[in-house]
């Protein structure tokens, strides 16, 4: 479980990988048939194998010497806000663990029981403050509220205080998820969904208005590349002052 001479350091050149998935068997067993639901078409063979060994393993052969742990979709929130708050600290404590059973190759985004803003705020202090947690991993959307919703502001104001990495991931929103029976959403609902999240944000002034946000977002953006000319062609007049450094920044 520790680092061998012929790992890879952040030191020696080796690379942070910030976009890697941890499966917690006690998440896995607790709702396989939930995420199997939400993803649409079952769980692929990384989702049932996955081991902190072989994710090492792999880290190694791709000269990767620290990955950020973070949850996939569709997260902990599954309509019981009690069951949320009670799983997203099972899932960081255990990523935490990793991070120091396997000294420092994992790092941790860690998750909320998002849309509960007060579970959430709870969260935030104990996986910043206690587990040192690298930053927080958020959803693009909790049931059909993307990120630029006001019902998320408390959280984001308190993220934006302590100038937190926020790294978010795509989802297949409630709205979407049987748009085409035939395809399942992790096909064409997924990538979508971080370019409707940057949108909505965009559109909402969530960006600016909380400026000391670090924020990643997945896949390139999703189909984000393609769409910026729309938006500046067909964004709101004020779009100027909502992407105070134009949308490409």
């Amino acid at each position: 479980a520790c680092r061998s001479a012929a790992s890879p350091s952040a030191s020696d050149g080796g690379a942070i990988d910030v976009h890697h998935h941890h499966i917690p068997p006690f998440y896995l067993e607790q709702y396989r048939d939930r995420i199997a639901g939400v993803r649409g078409g079952g769980l692929s063979q990384a989702w049932l194998s996955w081991t902190p060994d072989k994710a090492v393993e792999a880290m190694d052969a791709a000269g990767v010497a620290t990955a950020v742990l973070s949850l996939t979709s569709p997260g902990v929130w599954f309509g019981d806000a009690v069951a949320a708050r009670r799983t997203a600290r099972q899932v960081n404590e255990y990523a935490a663990g990793l991070g120091a059973k396997y000294r420092s190759r994992f790092g941790l985004f860690a998750v909320l029981p998002l849309p509960d803003q007060e579970g959430s705020l709870k969260e935030i202090e104990y996986a910043l403050d206690v587990l040192k947690a690298d930053g927080i991993g958020l959803m693009t959307s909790y049931g059909d509220k993307w990120l630029g919703n006001p019902a998320y502001d408390g959280v984001f104001e308190e993220l934006n205080r302590r100038k937190a990495v926020v790294f978010v991931h795509p989802t297949a929103p409630l709205c979407c998820r049987s748009l085409m029976p035939d395809v399942a959403p992790m096909i064409a609902e997924v990538p979508q969904d971080t370019a409707r999240a940057i949108t909505n944000m965009l559109f909402t002034g969530t960006f600016a208005r909380w400026r000391d946000i670090r924020f990643i977002f997945t896949h390139a953006g999703g189909t984000m590349p393609m769409m910026v000319g729309r938006m500046k062609q067909y964004g709101p007049s004020n779009l100027a002052s909502l992407a105070t450094h134009g949308v490409e920044q």
